[in-house]
């Protein structure tokens, strides 16, 4: 290559340099990044009557103070406190079915009837049991009255007694095992239905009130202990399940009341408490599963029924606030258009953070000072694509 071109390209890169760095003077590092990234950011440029067709208002980032509450999404899942699966223990057809899905049962009332062998071998198991505990418990006694008037010898005393002491404890045996599988005494031995004891009929019970949301059997079917036959459920309390982000859990506690809003009862709002906060944090979608409690006396909350769930903060700080309509959710992320002159606007991706009413928290993007869209926030999002769609046809 000839020296003086090469003398020439240097001068022009060096040249080139210069002007660039030029341009850059009385700029720090951060600032110079910035306006080289703006280059880069989608702009969308309106004339001030095009402003005004659209009805668009600015709104400058301001600091206030982060109060209220945290909305998120949630679904009503039962209150496991207040459900029952309820079953037969002991393998046998089903004999009779009172009751069927939809159903209001009390606490104690036949659900179902089982017979089999094992019910009748239980039945007379007890009974057996406890005439030997009565027989025992008499011959001790009259045992133990000899040997106190010194007519009768200890030994026949003692003899008495070691049998009333093993009479008595395979009763209470027996006793446990009839409660234990539904039974309870009158049952076996003062039921208004005596011929189905003597069948062998086992009745199942109810162990809470509520509302029968499942029936699983039928008439003849084989059920054992480990045959869910039907689900029982009180609503008059709910839980209502959602999910903060991990970098919310610090501005909520069990102590923070809770409102939930669903679309089912538009003008309504339901109060209620935190019951728990989960203590692991999903891997994918790094979120925190928050647990409500709330009464439903009324039973008008039903189970997964969706709404929103408002949890009350439980500090106070401040932070980088701007209207919701700001915000452009979008693929699974969010950006703002910052004006840059009276007319220019440009889109900013942001890290939205907490809603507190109509205003939600900007936690990365922009800085207090700077100006937004608010309203005709959709008006500058359609400008956008069509910028990008010409651009995209040349």
């Amino acid at each position: 290559m000839n020296s003086k071109l090469v003398y020439v390209v240097l001068f022009c890169a060096l040249s080139a340099s210069a002007l660039w760095g030029c341009g850059d003077a009385g700029k720090s590092h951060a600032e110079v990044a910035e306006d080289r990234h703006a280059t880069h950011e989608a702009i969308v440029r309106l004339t001030r009557s095009g402003m005004s067709d659209i009805g668009l208002t600015v709104y400058t980032v301001t600091r206030k103070p982060l109060t209220g509450g945290l909305t998120i999404p949630a679904t009503i899942v039962p209150n496991q406190d207040l459900e029952a699966r309820i079953g037969s223990l002991v393998p046998g057809r089903v004999h009779q079915v009172f009751v069927k899905a939809g159903d209001m049962v009390s606490a104690g009332q036949v659900m179902m009837t089982v017979e089999g062998l094992d019910v009748g071998a239980i039945k007379a198991g007890f009974l057996k049991a406890r005439a030997a505990f009565e027989y025992t418990k008499t011959a001790y006694e009259r045992q133990k009255k000899l040997f106190d008037e010194n007519v009768g010898s200890q030994k026949a005393m003692l003899e008495s007694k070691a049998e009333y002491d093993k009479a008595r404890a395979e009763y209470t045996a027996e006793d446990r095992r009839i409660h234990s599988v539904g039974f309870t005494d009158e049952d076996v031995l003062n039921g208004k239905k005596a011929d189905e004891h003597v069948a062998g009929t086992l009745p199942i019970k109810s162990q809470i009130s509520g509302v029968v949301v499942e029936r699983n059997v039928v008439v003849g079917q084989f059920v054992d202990p480990m045959t869910n036959a039907f689900r029982v459920i009180n609503t008059r309390s709910v839980w209502i399940d959602g999910q903060i982000y991990e970098k919310d859990m610090a501005k909520i506690n069990r102590t923070s009341a809770a409102t939930f809003t669903t679309s089912t009862y538009p003008h309504e709002v339901f109060h209620g408490r935190v019951l728990n906060i989960g203590q692991t944090v999903d891997e994918h979608s790094r979120t925190i599963t928050v647990r409500g409690e709330f009464d439903n006396p009324q039973g008008k909350l039903k189970s997964n029924m969706f709404g929103d769930l408002t949890i009350s903060l439980g500090i106070q700080s401040e932070a980088l606030m701007v209207p919701e309509e700001s915000v452009v959710r979008e693929n699974g992320g969010a950006y703002v258009f910052v004006q840059t002159t009276d007319t220019t606007f440009i889109k900013r991706t942001i890290v939205a953070g907490t809603a507190v009413g109509t205003m939600i928290e900007i936690r990365e993007g922009v800085k207090e000072g700077e100006r937004v869209a608010s309203a005709g926030v959709f008006s500058l999002k359609s400008e956008l694509k069509k910028e990008e769609i010409a651009g995209d046809e040349h």
